[in-house]
């Protein structure tokens, strides 16, 4: 079974990971894709993820994919799909989607066993994404269906993604200690979490 989860930032991935939400076994492979840190920090992005993940025991791996120059690395594509759980840092959706698209390391994270996506990079896993430059939905890379994912913005582009989106779309907006998982079959919610369609609160 393949399952994906998006947490709506890394203090809902450190609660997840310190209540054993993960299930991850002793010794369990982590690799930490920082492609969409790569303007706000990506060393530090790592770090913060390897100190979470070695506390409880993994063994932890960073591909520091920051751009397009390294997205068909035959290695990193391998790491990938090889790891028990592969996480990716939070920061840029729009420059994690430029990376990804069309690139090896793009076809492993769509692979990948269990997937972790922190914060705003969830959104460009699904085949409608959120611009994070003014709430417009766009296209994403279409790795998960099912799911626009959304974290929190103003009440403004707020409101502006949900009346572009229509009542077609079934948008999750992430608070910061929100989740939502994807089984291959099924999303459902878990904490700070808002499901609409429209400006209808619906449930998934």
């Amino acid at each position: 079974m393949r399952e994906t989860i998006a947490v709506g930032s890394l203090d809902a991935l450190r609660d997840l990971v310190a209540g054993d939400g993960l299930n991850l076994a002793i010794g369990s492979d982590v690799v930490v894709v920082a492609t969409a840190a790569a303007f706000t920090g990506a060393e530090r992005a790592v770090l913060a993820l390897a100190t979470l993940f070695e506390a409880r025991s993994a063994t932890v791996e960073a591909l520091m994919n920051t751009d397009r120059s390294s997205s068909d690395e035959p290695y990193f594509a391998q790491r990938i799909r090889g790891a028990d759980l592969v996480v990716l840092a939070d920061g840029s959706p729009l420059h994690a989607k430029s990376v990804w698209r069309g690139s090896a390391i793009g076809e492993a994270i769509r692979d990948a066993t269990r997937l972790v996506a922190i914060g705003s990079v969830a959104s460009v896993l699904g085949e409608t994404m959120i611009d994070p430059r003014g709430g417009a939905p766009t296209t994403g890379l279409g790795y998960r269906g099912g799911l626009v994912i959304g974290v929190t913005e103003s009440d403004e582009q707020l409101a502006r993604t949900r009346a572009l989106l229509g009542r077609t779309a079934t948008f999750a907006l992430l608070g910061p200690r929100g989740l939502v998982r994807f089984d291959g079959a099924k999303w459902r919610a878990e904490g700070d979490v808002v499901v609409t369609r429209g400006e209808v609160v619906v449930g998934l």
